[in-house]
């Protein structure tokens, strides 16, 4: 196989008629350019360039050579470019997996104005709980909660997330209002992924921990459906900011023991590599970090 650097300086030399005048503009010694080309010819069994003390000519198989691969040689370097601006200029296809949790209007509202900052960039967006492949699924970031499974992924730190304890005004008319995490197993949940319906619920308040059995008639597989489950009553939930906040602000949701609140657990964006990250990859792992929704808490 042919050395394409080889074949490269070569060109040079025809250009330019000098093996100084090329080593000049390749940056190396003319002994490497005069080497390479001897490989070159050795390689190809012909010789391609006529050397005498005062002058260099281009042999007819050497005329030849220079008019097949110049023109190939110029597609190889503008290849060579657009990679390089590509690398440099936030365009192009990013591929984007979130959990269901950032599945609402505030996650969307960042991803617009994203979009609106960098119009030549287009996101390709998987909303799922499912953990992705993203080597196998092509995909460039996924943002994941809690513990991460594969070590060989590259993560970033985004923030914390916590989960509250609220119902809905009239759940608490009816059953009462705990004053204690202690009283909550004397209350309907609205549980997430529990067996039997029946689940062990871990609540911090500074200093303070408590684990304790809750059980509850209705229970889902994802926060949307036990934020709407909540929402109409049939029972406490355990819901993270993005999920709460205009529930509580509007008065269809009220916190249940302010102050305890699920364990935090770290946010992340993930992506398989850390070389040679694209330009759109890095302006939205930016402004992710920089993102202050109710989705992630900045890092203390």
């Amino acid at each position: 196989m042919v050395d394409l650097n080889d074949i490269a300086v070569f060109a040079a030399v025809a250009q330019f008629e000098s093996f100084s005048r090329a080593a000049r503009s390749l940056g190396m010694p003319v002994s490497t350019v005069s080497r390479k080309v001897t490989a070159l010819e050795e390689q190809l069994g012909v010789t391609l360039i006529q050397r005498t003390t005062r002058k260099l000519s281009l042999t007819a198989q050497g005329r030849a050579y220079y008019a097949e691969c110049g023109e190939p040689l110029k597609q190889l370097r503008d290849a060579e470019r657009v990679l390089s601006e590509a690398q440099r200029r936030p365009e192009g296809l990013l591929r984007v997996t979130v959990p269901m949790t950032l599945g609402q209007p505030p996650f969307f509202d960042f991803l617009s104005a994203f979009l609106k900052t960098y119009p030549e960039i287009e996101v390709d967006l998987l909303v799922t709980n499912m953990f992705m492949d993203l080597v196998a699924e092509n995909i460039d970031v996924a943002v994941r909660f809690g513990d991460l499974r594969d070590s060989s992924l590259v993560a970033q730190r985004l923030g914390r997330s916590t989960h509250f304890l609220v119902a809905a005004p009239g759940y608490l008319d009816k059953h009462g209002t705990p004053s204690r995490p202690e009283d909550l197993s004397g209350h309907r949940c609205v549980l997430v992924n529990a067996r039997g319906n029946e689940a062990e619920w871990h609540l911090v308040k500074g200093g303070e921990a408590a684990s304790l059995r809750v059980t509850g008639a209705v229970s889902v597989h994802d926060i949307q459906s036990a934020s709407a489950m909540t929402e109409r009553g049939h029972g406490i939930g355990r819901l993270p900011p993005i999920f709460c906040d205009s529930l509580l602000a509007s008065g269809k949701l009220l916190r249940v023991l302010p102050g305890w609140s699920a364990p935090d657990v770290f946010v992340h964006a993930v992506y398989p590599t850390r070389r040679f990250l694209p330009s759109r990859l890095q302006v939205f792992l930016q402004e992710l970090k920089a993102w202050r929704g109710p989705a992630w808490q900045p890092l203390r």
